[in-house]
């Protein structure tokens, strides 16, 4: 790959065209995976699994914990054998196997698409990060705004693929969800590899189809259109200046090559090392597949398995102390195959860099110190963040109100029968004398999956006055505000580059570790806002949709504090020969993050699990959530205060030259 001496000079807003290249191969990979993840936990609630929180909650974070995981590997076998874009590659197949995989409903099918999304993520996630910083001279000064540029097209699509993913799967049913993830990772894919008028050809053909999709998916609801049509404008933009960039030469032939290709021709027995990489690769989807179901793959029992006694979990659970029943949590959750897997890699990994570190000069070991304490930090931050896709998911669905209702039941209404479109309004009233769930709401969606447009008859009586009445495309899925983290960025990622590049100039951009402190007091302001919007919930328990946007728009401003310019301290701070395996590091810590979160999860589980689960009404879950969101911002406040704190001493030790 091009090395510091020798970065990419053919620019395009003064970045090296080789970024728009990859900013839109890792739009499409992001897509895939969000547009997965936007309904993951929803496919395990309300699709033909039919988990409870806990099991699902277990499910979603040993998943999502290995999908991070695998990175400190895949990042591994780039710099030492494989380099960088082989790897992009064959982790783009694998994961493009998994989505596909996902279309077919049965336990099996299910952890194995899993298995691929892990191992394929390992090989993807790390490489064409390293690629990016590989782009730029050392000491660039428009390296920090290059890889928010690149993260913008992280969350370009991620901010597509709930409203098109999560919209379709929540609406015509799951496997047409996960077939557009599909899509969506072999369109990146091919924009890696295929030659240049392919190239453009496939990035304007793909945005102008989605952006037609976009526009003809909520015509009927102004506030979904007006978001479509600004995700839709971004992508049209960005596809533009990537078309214009490849005319211009593209990603460097070089970039991403192995280190010695000789290495990758040596044989092991009857084979190469390279095939050797590609089939171990293949022996460990089974194991993944285990390690995320817990193991209950191929027994009887399909609860969450843990190696440690349920007899001593049972007896921490019940006790009248808060600590011990948090300790149980904890134990239950760690002393699982996953978590146990997760901690040996860890202790490798730190042994590993540990060992190197040692084997630097003095201003190369200080460097990585800083780098590895603020992937701490990151760590703490991502295991708050991430309850995005769990606890706060459900939380959207349960307990935040996102129906735009024509009209109210008033006191005339009572005694009569209304045809009605049943949503979200309905659920924690009573249809007669029959108390309607959001299960029964469910239930009746999954019956009616090809007529989204049936009615139902509703008994209104005394306690149903006030409750309101729309149609069902008045209703904006759960799923869909995944999407608002990531519109967040394309707004707010242009405005904070910007600012970077403006103080850079004058000599005052806050120092790495200071951006790293700012980031988690903004997580913190994010959680008091889902907190205070619990606490001040209507009767029903319903929260304003308002409180849920402020605490994404809080969550985005803080991550683009933290993540790109994480992304861009490793490749700055790291040695050269390490950069790879540090950025799998990196995402290792993200692995952790993403178990924590969801340990942390477990305390605002309300449903059972059994056959058919029982999801309590707004009013007994609201504040359920809202008492765990308001412990996640002390503590975030509590790391925040911290990392200020440390901010003199990581600046000395990063030895910066301005």
């Amino acid at each position: 790959m091009p090395e510091s001496g020798h970065p990419q000079k053919e620019t395009l807003f003064g970045h090296p065209v080789g970024l728009f290249t990859l900013f839109f191969a890792e739009m499409w990979e992001r897509f895939s995976y969000y547009g997965m993840r936007a309904l993951l936990l929803f496919y395990m609630l309300k699709g033909f699994l039919h988990y409870g929180d806990q099991r699902a909650y277990g499910v979603y974070g040993s998943y999502t914990a290995l999908v991070y995981m695998t990175p400190f590997f895949g990042g591994l076998l780039a710099d030492r054998l494989l380099g960088q874009r082989r790897a992009v590659i064959v982790g783009g197949l694998l994961m493009a196997a998994g989505h596909l995989l996902m279309t077919v409903q049965t336990d099996t099918a299910f952890f194995f698409a899993l298995a691929l999304l892990i191992t394929g993520n390992g090989f993807f996630k790390p490489n064409i990060s390293t690629i990016v910083g590989s782009l730029y001279p050392e000491d660039s000064k428009l390296r920090d705004g290059g890889f928010t540029l690149f993260y913008m097209g992280v969350n370009l699509g991620a901010a597509l693929s709930p409203l098109l993913c999560g919209y379709v799967g929540e609406t015509y049913g799951w496997h047409y969800g996960f077939g557009l993830a599909t899509i969506g990772m072999l369109s990146g894919l091919m924009t890696f590899v295929v030659p240049t008028r392919v190239a453009q050809t496939l990035i304007l053909g793909c945005a102008v189809t989605a952006t037609v999709a976009l526009i003809l998916l909520r015509p009927d609801n102004p506030l979904s259109f007006g978001v479509n049509l600004l995700v839709a404008a971004a992508l049209l933009a960005a596809a533009t200046a990537s078309a214009v960039a490849l005319g211009r030469g593209g990603l460097p032939k070089d970039a991403g090559a192995p280190p010695d290709a000789s290495l990758l021709r040596r044989r092991l027995g009857p084979i190469n090392r390279e095939w050797a990489v590609y089939l171990g690769a293949l022996a460990s989807l089974p194991i993944f597949a285990l390690l995320v179901s817990g193991f209950a793959l191929f027994t009887r029992d399909h609860g969450p398995v843990t190696l440690l006694s349920h007899d001593i979990v049972a007896a921490l659970e019940h006790s009248k102390s808060g600590l011990l029943h948090v300790l149980a949590v904890v134990a239950a959750q760690v002393s699982k195959p996953a978590g146990l897997v997760l901690t040996v890699t860890g202790g490798f990994s730190l042994a590993y860099l540990g060992r190197q570190l040692f084997a630097l000069d003095r201003v190369a070991r200080e460097r990585l110190v800083v780098v590895l304490v603020l992937t701490f930090f990151s760590m703490l931050f991502w295991a708050f963040f991430e309850q995005a896709g769990s606890s706060i998911n459900n939380f959207t669905d349960r307990n935040v109100d996102r129906v735009m209702e024509h009209r109210h039941v008033t006191p005339a209404d009572v005694g009569s029968t209304l045809e009605l479109s049943p949503t979200q309004e309905q659920v924690g009233y009573d249809n007669g004398a029959r108390l309607f769930t959001l299960m029964d709401l469910d239930r009746l969606r999954a019956a009616h999956e090809k007529d989204p447009g049936f009615r139902m008859r509703w008994t209104v009586t005394a306690r149903d006055v006030g409750m309101g009445i729309a149609e069902r495309g008045d209703e904006v899925p759960a799923s869909v505000f995944q999407a608002a983290n990531a519109g967040f960025i394309l707004v707010f990622g242009l405005v904070l580059t910007a600012l970077w590049g403006a103080l850079g100039r004058r000599g005052l951009e806050p120092s790495t570790p200071t951006k790293f402190a700012l980031g988690l007091a903004q997580l913190s302001l994010g959680f008091v806002a889902l907190w205070y919007g619990a606490h001040t919930a209507t009767e029903r328990g319903m929260v304003g949709v308002l409180w849920l946007l402020l605490a994404y728009l809080l969550h985005t401003t803080g991550e683009l504090c933290l993540s790109p310019v994480g992304l861009s301290m490793i490749t700055k701070l790291t040695p050269k020969v390490l950069v790879s395996t540090v950025m799998g590091t990196w995402f290792l810590a993200s692995a952790f993050a993403e178990y924590l979160a969801a340990i942390i999860s477990q305390f605002t589980g309300v449903s059972d699990g059994a056959s058919e689960p029982r999801v309590p009404i707004p009013h007994e879950t609201v504040l359920v959530y809202g008492d765990v969101f308001g412990k996640i911002a002390l503590a975030s406040m509590v790391g925040s205060a911290v990392c200020f704190a440390l901010v003199p001493w990581l600046r000395r030790f990063m030895h910066e030259t301005r």
